[in-house]
């Protein structure tokens, strides 16, 4: 991992999301402060390690870390706000969540929520910080057990292995089944998918 500069303070939160793109289920985000005391090896943007590896990890953030905490914005948030608002929405949330309040906050991409400390985005922060490395790989493993338990009481979308993204096997379903409770509706897959069954 390549080691960001950022302003010298100790405790800094790293803040990333997962589901901005997929057509069902919430966006959620994790904060993470690490602790400088118990290294974590083999941090890394969650997408590019296996599941075996995240979900390993996964344990030793939760059990190593400082503090770290979850936020989430439903669908429904999704749909009043926009997809754009509800990921800030949801960042605030995790970073209100921590236990202990960070100095300074790092966020992964182009902006920031609006926060009672300084912070900083960090285009591909989760290649590059591991803060927000620890981050990204809490909301993956996250959001991922909750598409596989949809999965459990939606058996025909696939959402155990699409993750509610629009695949083509997704939108099919869609069309042919038209859309759960669960599912964005101004996401335009899904309000075309109303528009064919209803």
């Amino acid at each position: 991992m390549i080691e960001f500069i950022y302003p010298h303070t100790q405790l800094v939160a790293g803040v990333d999301e997962v589901g901005r793109g997929p057509l069902v289920g919430a966006v959620v985000t994790a904060a993470v402060i690490l602790d400088p005391s118990r290294p974590i090896p083999g941090l890394a943007d969650s997408k590019k390690l296996s599941e075996k590896r995240r979900l390993a990890l996964f344990d030793e953030i939760t059990e190593k870390a400082l503090c770290w905490s979850l936020g989430r914005a439903e669908p429904h948030e999704i749909d009043e706000l926009n997809i754009l608002h509800a990921t800030m929405l949801a960042m605030q949330r995790a970073v209100a969540g921590l236990s202990v309040t960070p100095e300074y906050v790092l966020i992964d991409g182009n902006r920031c929520p609006q926060l009672p400390m300084p912070s900083m985005a960090v285009v591909k922060g989760d290649s590059r910080v591991a803060e927000i490395s620890a981050a990204s790989i809490l909301a993956k493993v996250t959001r991922d057990a909750e598409m596989a338990a949809l999965d459990i009481s939606f058996p025909q979308y696939g959402f155990a292995q699409h993750k509610g993204y629009p695949t083509v096997f997704h939108l099919e379903r869609l069309a042919e089944h038209g859309a759960t409770e669960h599912h964005r509706r101004s996401f335009a897959p899904v309000r075309r998918a109303l528009n064919l069954v209803s």
